[in-house]
């Protein structure tokens, strides 16, 4: 199986996924560039979206890998998920969120109806926000297998997670045909990572070895500690370069895995 999708990054972790004439959102961040104050940490936006909220037209579903980070969901995000036909997310979101939500735990499917009459099958996945013992500084975060005959077929769409036993296995279970990883080895609260780092893409790839890939989350905020740039760096020395999938903001990408 093999079907393209159009991938339209916005920026941060929001990209558009249209396949099978489906139209998906992940993590809706639109606010203009600002600080983001939470708690003891302060979020520093440097890049406003490739898009306006206003631009983005019909979703049939908004993939909301967590709530209680601004990089993930801002303001503006907020404002656009009853827009949102629907909202797949965490149990933890489900129950935070004043929209209607569906919180999806580890390895749970549920079904979106095509337009062709078919189904879209979408399975929440592990995800470790940082180290091990960050889940309660973190929070809950989830991740989305995409899969159009079956089960995570299609696409994997990472989340805030690095590379752990909890992602690896997705590996053992599924072979989707494109990866989405959230990169920029985000730093916050040390010097320890809480998104993936070249490695953990490079550990990915490894994992996936039919799988094209997709970089992400890795520019508009100041804690990312490592572009797409940087990515493409770290592939190009293992041979890796050719299987990765450049996205330029605000540009529509037709994506063939």
């Amino acid at each position: 199986m093999t079907t393209p999708l159009t991938l339209t990054l916005i920026g941060g972790p929001t990209l558009l996924i249209e396949v099978a004439g489906l139209r998906l959102l992940t993590d809706p961040t639109f606010d203009p560039p600002g600080d983001y104050p939470s708690g003891s940490v302060t979020l520093v936006k440097t890049v406003g979206p490739a898009l306006a909220a206003e631009r983005i037209g019909t979703l049939d579903a908004v993939l909301l890998t967590h709530d209680q980070h601004a990089d993930n969901l801002d303001h503006a995000g907020r404002n656009l998920l009853p827009q949102a036909k629907r909202v797949l997310t965490t149990p933890t979101a489900e129950a935070r969120l004043e929209v209607k939500t569906e919180g999806l735990i580890p390895w749970q499917t549920v079904e979106l109806e095509r337009p062709d009459g078919g189904k879209l099958f979408v399975t929440a996945t592990p995800a470790r926000h940082g180290p091990a013992g960050i889940e309660p500084i973190c929070g809950e975060v989830t991740g989305f297998l995409l899969g159009l005959e079956q089960p995570g077929d299609l696409a994997w769409i990472s989340g805030d997670t690095v590379w752990y036993e909890g992602t690896a296995e997705i590996a053992k279970r599924y072979e989707p045909e494109l990866i989405v990883l959230f990169t920029g080895s985000a730093q916050t609260r040390g010097k320890f990572h809480l998104t993936m780092n070249g490695n953990d893409a490079i550990d990915a790839a490894a994992a996936f070895p039919k799988a094209r890939v997709v970089a992400v989350h890795n520019q508009g905020w100041a804690h990312f500690k490592e572009s797409q740039d940087d990515v493409l760096q770290a592939y190009q020395a293992l041979g890796l370069a050719d299987r990765l999938e450049l996205l330029e903001p605000g540009v529509a990408k037709e994506v063939t895995p």
